[in-house]
């Protein structure tokens, strides 16, 4: 049984409908000749006194945390810890008896804490400059939406949301608010990754001609990732967004076409919601190839570029929190290991203090989503599905 992506909007807009909007600007968003660059970090507000007085007196930026599942309490916490702009000043739950344990853990005040509730008292409190999203990919949307109209800065976990339409509507919220908005892309600040890009996109060792991205671990009880309403999708919207993420920021340019194949379901009882994985192609305007592979039943974490001179770069493991590996033709690439959180949250956090764009904006959590949507639509149908080149909104590079 084919699985869909969430649908492309609230209102069942056909795809050519889509393709229409974002040539037009979706809401309030209209796009120019240098689409996401032009518009990167939204409006740019000014650092408010009270930000500037913080730093000048030392103080970091106040992050507060949505949701305190595995990540926000294996990674983000721990990461906050380490960070130099930023600090862990506020949590928000659905789970009371988490409260204590955080509470004590990291010292945070009791007029810090909120619940799902009264979520939008944050507006009010000083203490928190950042609210990062980290919920079931379904709950992102209303999340964002909701932490923009307090008038704080927003980071949000990829993938962005379940459909297209509600990462537009993310971005105008953020927009009208005069709020920075960040997609969790933490790999951008990660050396090996970067190598990668700078290896590809400089092509020096040559013009990329194929690329081999694959992501994938072996799923236990799944919990909301099985869930298609909170997940939008199954291993493509979880851990694939990576090797959709690492072609393009490999070869430094958007495909034009997709193809894609479901996997053969093995646990019908287990995946009757979402896909167990998918392999998918993306094609490049000069003939490039990237073959792409992720699974919830098979452990794969590789991203390698073959060039037209015979030489080739990887990284294996490529995506991990830690322990990143990488090789090419001529030797090893021996990069140290870095918290990558820390380093991805200290930048939003400089981005908003000095005024900055982020390199990581909404505009391209909504470019991924509509891949992976164009992803989808492969599988389900069988056939190419084009990527319009003509939408420059989705032509993202880094450095741009």
């Amino acid at each position: 049984m084919r699985k869909r992506f969430v649908k492309l909007d609230h209102e069942n807009t056909s795809r050519r409908t889509f393709i229409r909007k974002l040539s037009m600007g979706i809401g309030a968003t209209t796009l120019g000749l240098h689409g996401l660059s032009a518009m990167a970090g939204g409006t740019n507000p000014s650092p408010s006194p009270e930000t500037l007085e913080k730093l000048q007196n030392g103080r970091k930026l106040g992050i507060a945390l949505v949701g305190l599942g595995n990540y926000s309490r294996g990674q983000l916490a721990p990461a906050l810890q380490e960070t130099k702009l930023c600090k862990l000043s506020g949590i928000v739950t659905g789970s009371p008896e988490k409260i204590p344990e955080w509470k004590r853990k990291y010292n945070i005040a009791d007029k810090n804490v909120y619940n799902y509730g009264n979520f939008e008292n944050i507006k009010g409190n000083d203490d928190i400059d950042i609210i990062y999203i980290v919920l079931p990919n379904g709950m992102h949307a209303e999340y964002t939406i909701r932490a923009a109209q307090t008038g704080k800065h927003v980071i949000c976990e990829k993938p962005m949301a379940t459909s297209v339409e509600d990462c537009q509507r993310m971005i105008d919220a953020c927009n009208k608010a005069g709020v920075k908005l960040s997609i969790g892309y933490r790999l951008h600040f990660e050396p090996h990754n970067l190598e990668m890009m700078r290896l590809g996109q400089n092509e020096v060792y040559g013009n990329v001609e194929k690329i081999i991205a694959e992501d994938g671990f072996r799923i236990g009880k799944g919990g909301w990732r099985l869930d298609k309403e909170l997940a939008g999708g199954g291993p493509l919207t979880d851990v694939g967004i990576y090797c959709i993420q690492g072609a393009i920021y490999t070869k430094g340019e958007m495909p034009v076409s997709v193809t894609a194949q479901y996997h053969e379901v093995k646990n019908k009882e287990k995946f009757d919601e979402v896909e167990q994985g998918l392999d998918w192609q993306m094609q490049f305007k000069d003939g490039t190839v990237a073959d792409c592979k992720t699974s919830y039943a098979e452990n794969l974490n590789l991203l390698r570029a073959e060039t037209d001179t015979n030489e080739w770069f990887e990284l294996s493991p490529a995506y991990s929190y830690s322990g990143i590996e990488g090789e090419t033709s001529k030797g090893d690439l021996d990069f140290k290991q870095v918290n990558q959180q820390a380093l991805q949250m200290d930048d939003f956090a400089d981005c908003i203090i000095n005024n900055k764009k982020t390199p990581l904006p909404g505009e391209m959590g909504l470019r991924d989503v509509y891949i992976i949507y164009a992803i989808y639509e492969a599988a389900d149908t069988g056939k190419r599905v084009s990527i319009d080149q003509n939408k420059k909104m989705l032509d993202w590079r880094i450095g741009d």
